[in-house]
């Protein structure tokens, strides 16, 4: 795990005990109810829904209670209030982190978030405290390939008309501007590419290689912490572990 979001590990980790995936699909559920709320009820024309429902899709989020998500966001049914908060600061070593979460009570999710970072021996900043040190891009995740595959799917991508890409341990990251996203999404599926997950993330401009073991299990530590934060929907990290 790099400096994209922690998604995918949160994805392997999602069917290991019930009351984690319980918290994934309230996280899944959010996403689209906010994505509805600020954009209408169509993913056809709201980006950022059809975004959040492909996510829920990957996480097994019931067809049931996709629609459910969406008619809480357009006003159909009734629901709480959400709001999207963003939170900044330094986690273990030092490292930097942003935050979002989707809650119905921020004073709430602030002293949560802000236990954490305290919790794990970090503290938490303003607004653009750490956020100077992160680009907003798109990202496409998709499998890493076969060694005799390499060189096609590299060239697909540069076809496909993505900005950048960076070969990972299990994935290989394809990076676009973020009004390009769903663009080169689209040209990836239409040639048989497997998309893992597409998002509008933070991306680190600079990485910070982590190689005391130590320091590792308190950043995987604080990981989990913020898995296991039902109003945290994701989160990024210029630390390489």
């Amino acid at each position: 795990m790099s400096g994209h979001s922690h998604w995918a590990t949160t994805q392997r980790r999602k069917s290991a005990v019930d009351a984690k995936r319980s918290s994934l699909f309230t996280k899944l559920a959010r996403n689209i109810t906010i994505a509805a709320k600020q954009g209408g009820g169509d993913p056809s024309f709201n980006f950022k829904l059809r975004l959040a429902i492909d996510q829920a899709k990957d996480g097994n989020l019931t067809k049931d209670g996709i629609e459910k998500a969406i008619k809480r966001g357009t006003g159909e049914i009734e629901g709480g209030q959400l709001e999207e908060l963003v939170y900044e600061g330094y986690g273990p070593g030092k490292t930097a982190f942003i935050i979002e979460a989707v809650t119905d009570n921020k004073n709430r999710s602030s002293a949560e978030i802000k236990h954490l970072f305290s919790k794990f021996d970090g503290s938490m900043g303003g607004p653009n405290s750490v956020s100077w040190m992160f680009d907003r891009k798109g990202v496409i995740l998709i499998p890493k390939p076969e060694p005799e595959k390499k060189e096609q799917l590299e060239m697909q991508i540069i076809e496909s008309g993505a900005d950048d890409f960076k070969e990972e341990t299990e994935i290989m990251a394809v990076y676009t501007k973020p009004e390009d996203l769903i663009k080169v999404k689209d040209n990836l599926e239409k040639q048989g590419i497997q998309i893992e997950n597409a998002k509008i993330e933070y991306v680190a401009k600079e990485e910070i290689q982590i190689t005391d073991e130590h320091l590792k299990e308190r950043i995987e530590k604080f990981y989990e912490a913020l898995d296991e934060n039902e109003d945290v929907s994701n989160y990024y990290s210029n630390a390489n572990i």
